[in-house]
């Protein structure tokens, strides 16, 4: 029984790690690490085929004396908080010489159309999926952002990029001036572009009146809940989507904490943090994760679902994917009940 995030994560790397060939190898990963560390790599995929919809695979590096998990994260393309979640018990401001970082950089492909933007803000994560030139490949391209707060929450919906806009001008709206007034940190009207500018050098302003996708001037703070609903991306990712994205393009916002995805002939479960669990938990409610599972499985009568395994996910909810459902002979245990004692586990303070 796996019962703590530190042995859950352990477990599920090896699990994982055994399972798959590599996309690139550790030593790849960890060379360009040490030779590079100011770039950024790209999280671009070739799509998979058929019913396939897991990417990327995971990854550890080892951590020199003065890299911080916001350093690694930026550089991977990864959010601060996943890291976090996804090495607990490791110091993030101070990993320590020759640690070994787990770069949770394996994806279940959301439940969504895939096209444009899709923005799952459970994850707190953008997958783009660009339209392929004649004889090009399709692929998917993977960001990690910061999303609205709890009082200032990224609304769900369809919409599309109205307008792109370099180097945009802020007009702080009047309820952030007046919070920032109530704080005793009043803004100007407007904030033209430069170093100050919260909005970084990009913008894609939503047909949703009010909210954007852009960069920051603060880009240590991406892969949290910290905006006021619009979504942040680090200067560089933003830089790239902006050339990438045409006006038009749509763009899905949705809410999935757990994600099930097949990759030869195995089902993956990827669980995060509901956004609206409990302050200082982990919890998320069984119940779908469960119906979806036998959803998933209900042609493959075949396949055999991990409960066990399942039930430890929903718990810690890390957001790794792992195997829960193989072919096997012999018969699955039962599901666990609904009513089963889901304990909360507190997650450490952000």
């Amino acid at each position: 029984m796996v019962s703590t995030l530190s042995e859950l994560s352990l477990d599920v790397v090896a699990d994982t790690m055994a399972r798959e060939a590599p996309i690139r190898t550790a030593l790849l990963v960890a060379s360009l690490w040490a030779a590079a560390p100011q770039a950024t790599l790209a999280a671009t995929f070739i799509l998979p085929p058929g019913e396939e919809s897991v990417v990327g695979r995971l990854e550890t590096i080892t951590a020199r004396q003065e890299d911080t998990f916001s350093d690694i994260a930026r550089y991977f393309s990864l959010g601060y908080k996943e890291l976090r979640l996804a090495n607990p018990g490791i110091d993030p401001w101070l990993p320590g010489e020759g640690t070994r970082v787990l770069l949770p950089s394996r994806y279940v492909l959301p439940k969504a159309p895939r096209t444009g933007i899709v923005l799952n803000l459970a994850e707190m994560r953008i997958y783009y999926y660009p339209r392929p030139q004649p004889g090009e490949a399709h692929k998917v391209i993977t960001y990690p952002v910061s999303i609205g707060r709890q009082d200032w929450k990224t609304p769900l919906g369809v919409t599309r990029v109205a307008l792109k806009v370099a180097d945009p001008t802020w007009h702080p709206p009047a309820s952030i001036q007046a919070e920032h007034a109530a704080d005793g940190d009043p803004l100007p009207k407007s904030v033209p572009p430069g170093p100050d500018n919260p909005l970084g050098r990009f913008a894609l302003r939503l047909a949703l009146p009010g909210y954007l996708i852009h960069g920051t001037n603060k880009p240590y703070g991406i892969g949290m809940r910290v905006t006021h609903g619009c979504v942040r991306l680090y200067p560089e990712d933003i830089e790239q989507l902006f050339q990438d994205v045409p006006e038009g393009t749509p763009v899905h916002i949705i809410d999935q904490p757990h994600k099930l995805g097949w990759h030869a002939d195995m089902l993956y479960l990827e669980v995060h943090q509901a956004l609206n669990r409990p302050p200082n938990t982990t919890f998320t409610d069984p119940q779908p994760v469960m119906d979806a599972l036998l959803w998933e499985t209900r042609l493959r009568t075949e396949h055999r679902i991990d409960w066990k395994k399942v039930e430890e996910m929903v718990r810690h909810a890390s957001g790794i994917p792992a195997v829960v459902a193989t072919e096997a002979a012999q018969a699955p245990p039962s599901p666990p009940s609904p009513a089963t004692d889901y304990a909360p586990f507190t997650a450490p303070a952000w």
